[in-house]
Order: C-alpha cells, then structure tokens, then sequence
C-alpha cells in the first residue's frame, strides 16, 4: 500500500527559503478511524521520527484491505523548531520570537464555546455517533473562523497559523498520537486522560501518566479537552457517554536522541494500539500479550523535580528508572563557594518513595536548575 504524499506550506524565511510539512496519508480499502501522528513538535525530542519512519515501512509492506480507516503521518510537524541550534546543543523548545513553549500554543474550542451545556441538552435523545458528528460541526465552524484573521492584512502572530495548520490536519481524526521525548533522559512511558486506562495498555509501555489537570493548551489536551467536556455535561443530565476519541503523548527517551529500544518500543506499541482498535487488521496483531500487559498508572500531579538547592557540579546520582526511598541520597553536589573556603560536597536526600524517571542531561547545574523528577 503506497501513501498519498502532500506537501503544505508553512512560513517564507527573510531569505526567501520556504518551510513545509510533509504529511503521508495511508487509506484503507474501507472507511473506518481517523489516526493522526505527529512528531517532533518540541525541536530536540527527534526520536518519534524514526519511529514514523519505521510506521511508514510497515504500512507499505501491507495492504490497502489491511487498513480499515485512513492513517495520517508528520515527521518532523515543527521544522522552525527542529532547526533551532545553539552550538551543538539542539534546543526548539519554545518559539525564540515570541518566546513560547511550542506546545503550549494551541486553541481549545472549550474556551470558545458559549453555552456547552445546552448543545448537550439538544442531544440528549440522539445517538452518539448523531452527537459525535454534531459536535464536530460546531467545533469545524468556530475553528474555521481563525482564518478570518490569519488572512488580514493585519494576519497573526507565526505560533497561531502554526498552530492552525496542524490543528486543520487533526481535527477531525478519531485517534491522536503525539510524540515526544524528555527535554532531557527519561524513560519510556504515555500521557493519557481519564477514562481511557484500557487503551493505554496497548501501548505495551511499563507506566502511564494520568493528566488530571490541564489547560487545553498543549497538543493532545486541545483535540480531547471538549470531547471530555462534553462528556461530563452529559453526566450532568443522567446521560453516562464516553466518545471513542483518544489523545495519546507518548514519551519516548532523550532528546536528542534516537535510541533504539525507545523507538522500538514506540513502534511496537502504536502497532499493537492500532490492531486493538480495529484500524489495523492483520494476523501478526495485536500482541499476545497484549491483554495481559501491566502498566503502573499515576496521576500527574504525584510528580515531584528536584532543582538544585546550590551551583555546581552533579555527581554521585541515582541512575534513570532506580526506585528509590525517603531518606535515600539521590545525588551530590560539588560546590565551588568562592568565599575563602574549601570545596564542599552536598547531599541531597529524597523527600518520597518513587521512581526516577527523568534526569538532566547537563550535570553542571546553576541554583534553581532541574536535576531529575521522581514519580510516586
């Protein structure tokens, strides 16, 4: 099965170069799902495309019957960006311009919408897929006023006709997988939202993030946030409703970095997540395991990250996914005072029982700087 290939342009440099997304789009034999995947929104977190390289192998490999539905893929969704350097350190986590974090940029119909609650009591007597369909309309018409402004001749500022043209290829998608990595080492787990544990699973990763607050700002949170919205303004009303729409982060190791496993990984699971839904339909999927796989689940706000209580130098730190106590020392710093004393050596000491599951990469810290988060 060969992908429809486009090119949309995104932003003329001041040289005249041009930048441009490149989206494949793998259409099944018959209707079904939308999925849209996207990589490398934040500039250094570079694995998700060689994860998207190898999606792209394997749907080749198969065929159109294969597919029910239709899958969407963009690497490399944020070339300003991915191209960000600053010597040989690959930064892009915020737009240098205008000084924002590229993924906490997006537009989130639920700020927007006047009366959500009474859309919900129209529907009450409709089926979901009615609802669904309905909803999605609203949601379409409001977003397509933005481009009102982007054309002006006043137009916007670049994060907002960024934002809206990834958002324009994603809206209407049932399944949303946005990956990622850390910023700095970590671990390989998933960002989800509630009610959506069971599918989490299929992802095959040894732990979940619940966000149980968020602001609708970031990627994954502005596609779901007015599904789950609506959702509990059907609860409100007696109507118990869980749309099948989905937002996934998946976090997958170093930035930076392409590691192997984590790429593997990431394969993998998006693989067997696809088969459990149906979009996917061969014999090798889903997973045996797949059922039967343990995740550790933990809700967002059971995170604590250490900073540096003084400047200097890291040393002596407990390694990336170690599981540690309170009370046990978790890393030292060597801190030069420059105040007519020797060299001292500080301790620091965990607060919580938790798992390591990020870690800074650069071990030269000023006061204040991040040095590794725990989970518990």
């Amino acid at each position: 099965m060969f992908p429809h290939i486009e090119t949309i342009f995104l932003r003329q440099m001041a040289s005249g170069d041009r930048l441009n997304l490149q989206i494949y789009k793998f259409i099944g034999a018959q209707p079904g799902k939308k999925v849209y995947i996207q990589s490398n929104l934040h500039g250094a977190e570079i694995v998700g495309n060689a994860v998207i390289h190898q999606l792209i192998e394997y749907l080749v490999s198969i065929n159109d019957t294969d597919l029910i539905g239709e899958i969407w893929l963009v690497p490399v969704c944020n070339p300003m960006g991915t191209n960000e350097r600053a010597q040989h350190f690959s930064p892009g986590r915020y737009c240098p311009y205008e000084s924002k974090d590229w993924n906490r940029i997006f537009w989130d119909y639920e700020k927007e919408t006047d009366d959500l609650l009474g859309f919900a009591k129209s529907q009450v007597d409709s089926s979901l897929e009615e609802i669904r369909q309905n909803y999605l309309h609203l949601i379409q018409k409001k977003f397509t006023r933005n481009l009102t402004q982007i054309n002006s001749a006043a137009s916007v500022p670049y994060t907002e006709r960024f934002r809206h043209q990834l958002q324009s290829l994603s809206l209407n998608a049932d399944y949303l997988i946005d990956i990622h990595s850390s910023n700095n080492q970590g671990l390989d787990y998933i960002y989800y939202f509630r009610h959506r544990e069971g599918s989490a699973r299929y992802f095959l990763l040894e732990f979940g993030i619940l966000l149980n607050k968020y602001d609708g700002d970031a990627f994954d949170e502005a596609f779901i946030k007015p599904w789950l919205a609506l959702e509990d303004c059907f609860a409100q009303l007696g109507k118990e409703i869980k749309f099948d729409i989905e937002a996934w982060t998946l976090e997958l190791g170093a930035g930076m970095q392409m590691n192997p496993d984590s790429v593997s990984k990431g394969v993998q699971g998006i693989k067997n997540y696809l088969a459990e839904k149906g979009v996917l339909q061969v014999d090798s999927l889903p997973l045996s395991e797949s059922q039967s796989h343990q995740m550790y689940f933990v809700q967002s706000r059971n995170r604590t990250k250490y900073y540096a209580i003084a400047g200097g130098m890291i040393q002596s730190r407990v390694k990336l996914g170690s599981q540690v106590k309170v009370g046990e020392r978790l890393y030292q710093i060597l801190s030069f005072n420059k105040e007519n004393h020797l060299p001292t050596v500080i301790d620091v000491f965990a607060a919580d029982t938790g798992l390591v599951y990020d870690v800074s990469t650069n071990q030269a810290v000023n006061q204040g700087e991040f040095v590794l988060g725990i989970i518990y």
